[in-house]
C-alpha cells in the first residue's frame, strides 16, 4: 500500500508512550506556582505541549483508520462489498500520512518560527503587478485555510493595478519551514486582462521568506547604522492613518537593508513592527554569508533572478501548475491560486531532504 521508506519515515511519530512520558513532564512543570513569571520560557513550554499533543492525537488518528483499514479488508475477503468504503479510507490514510511526513521533515533550525513573507513583481509594469497581487491572496488564503494569523504590515500599491511590493507577517505551527517551498521565482503566463488584443503574456514576480526571531537571538543593531524616516501612509487607511506621519522606514546603513510598515495609526507600533522585519533580515543576512561557504547548500537555493522560476502557474494555452524542483504538476489551477498548496509544500520538503522526487507527477513540458 504504501512504500517501506513512506513507512519508516513516519514510523518514528508513533512512539505515543514516550510522548505521552513527556508530556506529563511539562504538565508537571506547567503546574509550578512560578511557571508563569518567566512569559518567554513559558511561551515555548506551552507550545511544546501543544506539538506534543497533536502528535500523540495523530497517533490515535492514525491507530484508529489502520484498525477501521484492517475490518474492512476482512469484510473484503468475507465477499462484502467494500470497495467504495476502502478507497475513501486508504485516501484519508495517506492524507493523514503525509501530514505526519511533513512535520517530520520540518525540522530545521528555524522551520518552527513565524515568518515574514515578502512579495516583489519583476519587470513588465502592470502585468507583474497584478501577478504579484495573485500571490498575495494565495499566500494569505493558504494561511486562512490553516487557521494561521496573517497581517500585512506593508503595501505599495501598483500603479493601475497590482502591487508593487508587500509584506506579510504569518504567525503559526511551523509557518518558516513550510513557506520555504515558495522562496524564489513564481511565472506566470496567461491572456492579459490588460491587453485589448488578449495576447498571451508571461509575468515574475518573486518571493523571500524570513523567520520571525525571538529575544533571545542577539542581532546588535546600533542606533548609529539605522537612518529612520517617517511619513504618511499611502492607499487606504482612514483618514488618521493618511494624516499623521505614523508610517516609518528604516535603513540599515553597513548592509543597504531597508524595511518600513505602515498598516497600523500608532507610529510606536509600525516602529516595532518594522524593527521585528530589521532583525529577520539582518538574522537572514548573516545566515545567507555563513552558508556561501557551502556550495551544496547554495546550489539547493535558485537565485532569485528571471532566469531560475521555481514554479509555473499556465492559464493559456492549458491550464497547469508546476514546479520545477519536484516535477509536481498540479491541473486545478483555480484551487491552488485560492490558497491550497499543501501537496506543493510537502513534495518540496520530500526532495529538499531526500533530493526524490515525491511521486511521478507532472511530466509535461511547459513553454518556455
Amino acid at each position: 500500500m504504501r512504500s517501506a521508506s513512506r513507512v519508516k519515515l513516519c514510523g518514528a511519530i508513533f512512539d505515543a508512550p514516550a510522548k505521552q512520558a513527556e508530556l506529563e513532564k511539562l504538565e508537571a512543570e506547567i503546574g509550578d506556582p512560578d511557571f508563569w513569571n518567566q512569559p518567554e520560557k513559558s511561551q515555548r513550554v506551552m507550545q511544546q505541549r501543544k506539538r506534543l499533543e497533536e502528535v500523540i492525537g495523530n497517533s490515535r488518528a492514525v491507530a484508529t483508520i489502520t484498525s477501521d483499514i484492517d475490518t474492512l479488508f476482512e469484510l473484503g475477503r468475507e465477499g462484502e462489498s467494500v470497495n467504495s468504503e476502502l478507497e475513501r479510507e486508504l485516501k484519508t490514510f495517506e492524507s493523514r500520512l503525509n501530514e505526519l511526513e511533513t512535520g517530520m521533515l520540518l525540522s530545521g533550525e528555524n522551520d518552527a518560527r513565524d515568518a515574514i513573507v515578502t512579495i516583489h513583481p519583476g519587470a513588465g509594469g502592470t502585468e507583474s503587478q497584478d501577478w504579484a497581487e495573485m500571490l498575495l491572496r494565495m499566500y494569505l488564503r493558504w494561511a486562512e485555510r490553516h487557521g494561521f494569523t496573517a497581517v500585512i504590515t506593508d503595501r505599495l500599491e501598483g500603479e493601475g493595478a497590482g502591487i508593487k511590493s508587500a509584506t506579510v507577517e504569518i504567525n503559526g505551527e511551523n509557518i518558516h519551514g513550510q513557506l520555504q517551498a515558495e522562496v524564489g521565482v513564481h511565472r506566470l503566463v496567461r491572456i492579459s486582462p490588460f491587453d485589448a488584443n488578449a495576447r498571451r503574456h508571461t509575468s515574475f514576480a518573486s518571493v523571500f521568506v524570513y523567520p520571525q526571531i525571538d529575544e533571545d537571538i542577539n542581532i546588535e543593531i546600533k542606533p548609529e547604522d539605522l537612518k529612520i524616516d517617517v511619513f504618511r501612509a499611502s492607499g487606504a487607511g482612514g483618514q488618521h492613518v493618511n494624516r499623521t506621519e505614523s508610517a516609518v522606514r528604516f535603513t540599515h546603513l553597513p548592509t543597504g537593508i531597508v524595511v518600513q510598515c505602515q498598516n497600523e495609526r500608532s507610529q510606536h507600533k509600525n516602529r516595532a513592527s518594522a524593527m521585528k522585519q530589521l532583525r529577520a533580515k539582518l538574522y537572514e543576512y548573516e545566515m545567507e554569508k555563513k552558508r556561501a561557504a557551502d556550495k551544496k547548500v547554495e546550489d539547493t537555493k535558485l537565485g532569485i533572478n528571471f532566469g531560475s522560476q521555481i514554479r509555473s502557474y499556465v492559464l493559456a494555452p492549458y491550464r497547469l501548475i508546476k514546479d520545477h524542483r519536484t516535477k509536481l504538476a498540479i491541473g486545478d489551477v483555480d484551487r491552488v491560486l485560492d490558497g491550497d498548496l499543501d501537496e506543493f509544500i510537502h513534495a518540496y520538503l520530500v526532495w529538499a531532504k531526500t533530493g526524490k522526487i515525491s511521486g511521478d507527477l507532472g511530466k509535461e513540458d511547459l513553454p518556455e
